[in-house]
């Protein structure tokens, strides 16, 4: 495969547009085709941890850093949504192609490395736009919310999508079946996310595990979208936005290498 990929950089020194869009239509398509899945499905778990939360914890928990506790999780929940499928839909995609065998129809194209993980990149940050969109303009307002700041949360929204579908992608390369995918997902997505000031302020957690969290570049991500929403963060919103920026590029650079390597890409 790498000398397939060299071979096309050889050959196209510029962007092969052509074959750019239609590597992220076919990405796009997939995830519309079982939209039920991909796209219904997030918003109404969305929903149900909004209900839940505010069924069972109500106005008894009290305000978290002046808003509401229910106010103060909204923000979190979309993110979580949003990162989770645009993680699932690169590493399903290049998963999937290896199982079956037909992921040589993707490496066969004269596309670089770099034009073949913006391709499937872009595929996950829209269907993580396509579930972001819906629960801000819908759910937010339902709950008494509306977004301060637009372009910052879009700007996080976008860089989260982007680091989240990067590491989809590795995970979907590296992975030879489901069960070792499923086990990435289990140990290594799920507790970053869950351990990222989704459900809590920073400063309700012990010294040492602060500590933590601001390691973790998921809690820039929850942290800045929460401050585009509500107004308020645990840490300064253009700090978060440069260190997700910082952590993004570096994962798609590892991307690019282990595209560019070929290793692992056959089924």
């Amino acid at each position: 495969m790498s000398e397939i990929t060299s071979m096309g950089e050889r050959r196209f020194g510029r962007v092969n547009w052509l074959g750019l869009a239609t590597l992220t239509k076919r990405e796009i398509r997939r995830f519309l085709t079982v939209w039920m899945q991909t796209i219904m499905a997030p918003l109404v778990t969305a929903g149900l941890f909004l209900a839940i939360f505010s069924i069972a914890i109500g106005p008894g928990r009290g305000e978290v850093m002046g808003f509401a506790y229910l106010h103060f999780i909204a923000p979190g929940i979309l993110t979580m949504s949003v990162v989770q499928n645009a993680f699932a839909n690169t590493s399903s995609s290049i998963l999937v192609s290896k199982v079956q065998g037909n992921i040589v129809d993707t490496l066969m194209p004269p596309l670089s490395a770099g034009e073949l993980v913006t391709g499937y990149v872009a595929g996950g940050v829209a269907r993580g736009l396509f579930v972001a969109i819906p629960i801000g303009l819908v759910m937010m307002p339902i709950i008494g919310l509306e977004i301060r700041a637009p372009l910052l949360a879009l700007s996080y929204i976008v860089l989260g999508a982007a680091l989240m579908a990067g590491l989809g992608l590795m995970a979907g390369i590296h992975a030879q079946k489901f069960d070792q995918l499923a086990a990435i997902s289990n140990f290594i997505i799920t507790p970053l996310s869950f351990l990222s000031g989704t459900f809590y302020s920073v400063e309700a957690v012990p010294e040492r595990m602060q500590l933590l969290l601001h390691w973790n570049p998921m809690f820039y991500l929850i942290d800045g979208v929460r401050y585009s929403v509500l107004g308020i963060s645990d840490s300064p919103a253009l700090l978060g936005l440069a260190i997700l920026a910082a952590a993004t590029a570096v994962i798609l650079f590892l991307c690019w290498r282990m595209m560019r390597a070929g290793k692992r890409l056959k089924p």
